[in-house]
């Protein structure tokens, strides 16, 4: 089994930053596809940033230029530094990859528990 796991979100005043952490383990034989989405109160979910294993980003336009994700490979870990964050960027960031299991021949997507990101002053 694979369990994702978030840390790094809590409250900022708008400007500033965050920098959110995933870390994927358990029986893990090749993750692929890493991301972010999020989902705000009223709000269906939506994507904040794609990575894949070959290191290919995709960012909505809703954060393109505020938000960075990269991955460490040898940690089972990707990241999202998020600055210039405004209050509209408040919402729970859930953590997902796509995994192929240890001896297993196909993939599937996992997601994280969620961290709650506020902004506000």
């Amino acid at each position: 089994q694979v369990q994702l796991v978030e840390s790094g979100g809590g409250l900022v005043q708008p400007g500033g930053s965050l920098r959110l952490s995933c870390v994927a383990s358990g029986s893990i034989g090749t993750i692929y596809a890493m991301g972010w989405y999020r989902q705000a109160p009223g709000k269906q979910r939506e994507l904040v940033a794609g990575i894949t294993s070959g290191g290919r980003i995709n960012y909505p336009d809703s954060v393109k230029g505020r938000f960075t994700i990269s991955r460490d490979n040898a940690k089972n870990t990707v990241y999202l530094q998020m600055d210039s964050l405004k209050p509209e960027d408040t919402a729970v960031y859930y953590c997902n990859a796509d995994v192929r299991l240890r001896g297993g021949s196909s993939s599937r997507t996992y997601w994280g528990q969620g961290t709650q990101v506020t902004v506000s002053s």
